[in-house]
């Protein structure tokens, strides 16, 4: 007997996620990306976990450039994800109209970001249709009034990311 595709849906979407921006780049292509399947999964050394369809142009980036930051939003402004569903568009210092800055591994950060973490990639794990990438945290930090804003979760969207495959996905 197979699992009921609406059920599982219900179910994976019931986890609680954060929901950030993950910046990639290599030499001078950058983007950002709607993230939801984010977490740390390691203290020594600090790893941070990203799943990433291989199909994103996240993923040749991350796998190319060996790096990635996790932008954290203030859960007041849940705006710029719907806008990062898709590749983005740069010009200059910008990725979709919104600022950045590259980091020590020249990952983009976004300046409206509440909080960030940068990482170096430190393994990939093969994950079906994701890849799971382990980064090394080697920067991180506050911006604005980050250390007391609530941080964005998926549950403050419509957006829907998980499960099986549907649609676009």
């Amino acid at each position: 007997m197979g699992l009921d595709p609406e059920l599982v849906n219900k179910v994976m979407w019931s986890i609680p996620n954060v929901l950030c921006l993950v910046g990639s780049g290599t030499g001078d292509e950058w983007n950002g990306m709607t993230a939801s399947w984010v977490t740390q999964v390691a203290m020594e050394p600090v790893l941070v976990a990203v799943s990433v369809d291989k199909k994103a142009v996240s993923h040749r980036l991350i796998a190319d450039g060996g790096a990635f930051s996790i932008n954290l939003w203030d859960r007041a402004d849940t705006r710029p994800f719907v806008k990062f569903s898709k590749p983005a568009q740069r010009e200059g210092m910008t990725l979709n109209d919104r600022l950045v800055r590259p980091g020590q591994t020249g990952a983009p950060i976004f300046d409206e970001a509440v909080a960030f973490a940068e990482c170096r990639l430190w393994s990939t794990i093969d994950c079906g249709t994701h890849s799971l990438f382990l980064g090394e945290v080697v920067d991180c930090g506050f911006q604005g009034a980050g250390e007391s804003a609530e941080i964005a979760r998926m549950e403050d969207t419509r957006m829907k990311y998980g499960g099986v495959r549907r649609g676009g996905h």
